[in-house]
């Protein structure tokens, strides 16, 4: 039914949306910009703060508290909705429209970017983050409770998604000693209550990189989709005196380059490597089909 609804949904959003730009006085734009300036500030910085601070409180590192703010760092339509019901009703001007408008393009133009690139914020600014995070993360450490000393592991498996769950499987499945991590607390829960060897954890985070068989691993693999992800734990390998191999799961030519460049021992690509195994298959049917009688 939702599927059905899309487009009927798109056309009249269309129509919403042209109606708010006819209603929208341009002329009143010029005074509102530095209004605009001042409340765009406060979104797209003031937000995130606040979110952290309520994060470090309920006992999440920095990091996790740095990335949730970044999703709040916009106002959405839905505000320029509820100022035009208030032009409707006579409760604010049509300048407010004009404010709104403006601060609602910059911020979601600009927080687009920033969660884009997150990952290269975060090491820039998390130095100074460090009032955002208890001595004592409880939340996170209570995840982590598991010491992965305690584990023997011929590989590590960074990344329990779609593709790294089932590379994790297969890899066990033939006989390998491997242990799994991952930063999503669902995924490490179910693949645990499977009685599989998984962890919770940031694999970008140094310190809890020492707490892994790192001496005992001969192979690290990494199924992150984004380059500043695997280069934040190749940093965090190297710094740990890992002495191993490391493969990496990439999407497009231009990441395996990247990793390839950052010394990676081998690059998977899912998608290549599935058309081949699926060719492999199909070629053995066929000419298993040629050659029956």
């Amino acid at each position: 039914m939702n599927a059905r609804l899309t487009g009927i949904r798109d056309f009249l959003l269309l129509f919403f949306f042209i109606d708010l730009g006819a209603k929208l006085d341009f002329s009143t734009l010029g005074a509102e910009v530095a209004p605009a300036a001042v409340l765009s500030l406060f979104v797209l910085i003031g937000n995130p703060l606040i979110v952290m601070a309520i994060m470090g409180y309920m006992g999440y590192r920095r990091r996790t508290g740095f990335m949730a703010g970044l999703t709040v760092a916009q106002i959405s339509e839905f505000s320029i909705v509820f100022v035009a019901m208030g032009i409707t009703l006579g409760h604010v001007g049509v300048e407010a429209l004009s404010l709104t408008t403006l601060v609602s393009l910059v911020t979601i133009t600009l927080s687009t970017y920033m969660i884009l690139y997150a990952q290269p914020l975060y090491e820039r600014l998390a130095p100074w983050l460090r009032c955002f995070e208890r001595q004592h993360p409880f939340r996170e450490i209570a995840g982590e409770a598991q010491d992965g000393s305690a584990h023997t592991a011929q590989a590590i498996v960074f990344g329990l998604g779609r593709y790294g769950s089932r590379l994790f499987e297969q890899l066990r499945a033939d006989g390998v000693n491997v242990l799994g991590v991952d930063f999503d607390p669902e995924a490490v829960r179910t693949l645990q209550g499977r009685g599989l060897p998984v962890l919770f954890g940031d694999g970008e985070d140094a310190d809890f990189l020492q707490t892994l068989p790192l001496r005992q691993a001969r192979w690290v693999i990494t199924t992150f989709p984004q380059w500043e992800s695997n280069r934040a734990l190749l940093h965090s390998l190297k710094a740990a005196h890992y002495r191993g191999r490391v493969v990496g799961a990439v999407r497009d030519a231009a990441h395996g380059r990247a990793l390839a460049e950052a010394g990676v021992t081998r690059i998977l690509n899912p998608f290549d490597d599935a058309a081949d195994h699926a060719a492999a298959r199909l070629a053995i049917d066929i000419r298993e089909q040629e050659t029956a009688p």
